[in-house]
């Protein structure tokens, strides 16, 4: 969500401050800021909108310090204005902060009792006045910051920056991700790996209830209860350069296209392609074989790809999955088999509504694992199988590459649990094994339709409503559909299961609705032709995403039609993802919309 930076430095850190912040542009953000120590005094520089604004006031306004805070903001309590924006500030301390303070109005009837007053909309200034007070008291910086942290409820990563003390920060974290990286004779904090990049690839990720100390030479790490504790300090494998789009007009349509590479190493993680069977991987922490029940819970895109893997392992596997919203399960408390297995999906591996069923779930005798982008992640270290996605870092707000590596992820556990299991019948491994190997290749084809998707995209953004349908495991994949184009073109979308159609959605056809109906050729699609001949006897325009063989047999039915190449039905709903996802992607470009960073979105969504 936001993104914090902190430097301690030996040269101006504004400029460094800026660029650090740009690298975490893809979380989403609408207002912006830094502050610096200048010959001792607090200086800060915010704005509304973009980094673009905020370069443009330092330019006019600059200012001087070797050490800085910045911040770019996701708002939450307060209007996305300039007095809202991070860093806030007291002449005597400033903070960033991530995450939401859930008792923050009670704290600021404390606060006003004593004569601080906000002067911001925001629930993070209440952190500031009370480190203020605290030292105003008498206490040191450091103290302050433990005499405030202990009073706070809720989620939050903090960094503090005082006046005078030119060779300190204090950061701390509960609920939302924070790094120090180590440079040269200085220190960096970030809200990532990523954010750390320009400068260093050595990196500690604090844990939970963790807080630091930073100054120039080293960084002091103590636990929730003021014990000093060593974590491990890593190499970081992210790169700086993974930022840049090539020739490409957005992240997400370069994202689009590197899924074919992305796709390609996780099956070279699973499948021997040489031996058509499966490869030798790590050791898990539980035996597919004796499980008795799975329980999959994500938010979002990672929600949708965990509802298709519903599909796989129950078909393949013969195994019983129930997956929930991430944010009704925790809250739901469902009660759950012992011994069964618990499996986590999210790009950023922070995910607090899925942090938490994850941690609701261990306390209830379950085996951990999770699907996730980032090996670093919170979400990875409390798991106890790992299953990472290996498709570098994600920029584009609306995911792409990390979905279709999440779906071949899946596709690949269902192939070995259904091995471990003894569910499939003779010659179907081998099958399923073909049909994951010949995967990327198809991919890589399904991307020269797009060119025709762009010309079916002109007639969406004239659109006030779209219907996507799809049956069995493609059905997540219109729901898919539906969620990629109202996140990046701001057009209603709804997805539905096609045989839903009679029971309710029928009564929006007419002939201003596309209906995208998603039916490569299986054994359900003639029952979806059918649907699609009920939308068209009342005028809706059908768009049908299918393949060469359903083209010749039921591309009459449709108005547009979209050939994608002839696969196994076992990896037809990751290669139609590829087509749902350059829709979405035309018409919002078409329509002029920011791609990347679509309004009101973030990528990384840390509080609830």
């Amino acid at each position: 969500m936001c993104g914090i930076v902190g430097i301690v430095g030996q040269r101006p850190v504004a400029d460094r401050l800026v660029s650090a912040l740009a690298r975490l542009e893809y979380r989403g953000y609408d207002s912006a800021g830094i502050a610096t120590l200048h010959e001792g005094e607090l200086q800060r520089r915010r704005v509304s909108g973009k980094l673009v604004n905020l370069a443009d006031k330092l330019r006019l306004d600059p200012i001087g310090g070797l050490v800085g805070i910045g911040h770019t903001r996701w708002a939450t309590h307060g209007a996305p204005t300039e007095i809202n924006a991070h860093p806030h500030a007291t002449s005597r301390v400033a903070v960033v902060h991530n995450g939401i303070i859930e008792n923050y109005r009670s704290l600021l009837v404390e606060l006003a009792a004593d004569g601080y007053l906000p002067s911001s909309q925001t629930d993070s200034e209440v952190v500031a006045l009370m480190v203020t007070r605290w030292m105003d008291l008498g206490l040191s910086p450091v103290a302050a910051v433990q005499a405030t942290v202990s009073r706070l409820q809720g989620a939050f990563a903090l960094v503090f920056m005082f006046q005078g003390e030119e060779d300190l920060l204090v950061a701390a974290r509960q609920g939302s991700p924070l790094a120090i990286g180590y440079g040269d004779g200085e220190m960096f904090i970030g809200s990532d790996a990523l954010a750390l990049s320009l400068f260093t690839d050595r990196v500690t990720y604090l844990e939970e209830g963790d807080w630091t100390v930073v100054t120039l030479q080293s960084a002091s790490i103590r636990s929730r209860d003021g014990h000093a504790v060593d974590r491990l300090v890593q190499l970081s494998n992210t790169s700086s350069n993974v930022i840049e789009k090539g020739p490409y007009r957005h992240f997400m349509l370069k994202e689009i296209h590197e899924q074919p590479d992305a796709v390609s190493r996780v099956v070279g993680r699973y499948i021997d392609r040489a031996e058509r069977t499966l490869a030798q991987s790590p050791p898990l922490s539980f035996d597919f074989a004796t499980l008795p029940r799975m329980t999959v819970s994500a938010c979002g895109t990672a929600y949708l790809a965990g509802l298709v893997g519903k599909y796989w392992f129950e078909s393949l596997a013969r195994l019983p999955l129930d997956i929930d919203v991430a944010s009704e399960f925790r809250y739901r408390q469902p009660p759950l088999q012992p011994g069964g297995l618990a499996m986590f999906i999210s790009q950023s591996g922070e995910t607090a509504d899925t942090l938490a069923a994850l941690r609701y779930c261990a306390s209830n005798d379950q085996h951990i694992a999770s699907v996730v982008n980032v090996a670093e992640s919170t979400i990875a270290r409390e798991s106890g199988s790992v299953f990472p996605l290996l498709c570098g870092p994600e920029i584009g707000v609306a995911s792409t590459k990390a979905f279709t590596a999440q779906l071949t992820t899946l596709a690949c556990l269902s192939l070995v649990a259904a091995k471990e299991r003894g569910t499939l019948p003779d010659g179907a491994f081998e099958k399923l094994i073909d049909a994951l190997t010949a995967l990327p290749a198809a991919l890589s084809q399904a991307l020269l339709a797009s060119d025709d998707i762009a010309e079916i995209a002109r007639g969406i953004s004239k659109a006030k409503d779209v219907l996507f349908l799809g049956r069995g495991a493609l059905y997540p994949i219109a729901l898919e559909g539906a969620l990629k184009l109202k996140e990046i073109s701001y057009i209603h979308a709804e997805g539905y299961a096609a045989g839903e159609l009679k029971h309710g959605p029928i009564a929006l056809v007419d002939d201003t609705l596309p209906v995208i109906v998603i039916a490569p050729s299986d054994e359900l699609t003639d029952k979806t032709v059918s649907n699609m001949q009920e939308v068209r006897a009342r005028g809706g325009q059908i768009i049908l995403i299918t393949d060469p063989k359903g083209a010749a047999i039921h591309g009459s039915t449709a108005a547009q039609t979209v050939i994608l190449p002839q696969v196994h039905s076992f990896i037809a709903p990751i290669v139609a993802s590829v087509a749902i996802q350059l829709l979405a992607y035309h018409t919002a470009a078409m329509m002029g919309a920011d791609v990347d960073q679509p309004r009101n979105l973030a990528k990384s969504v840390t509080v609830e």
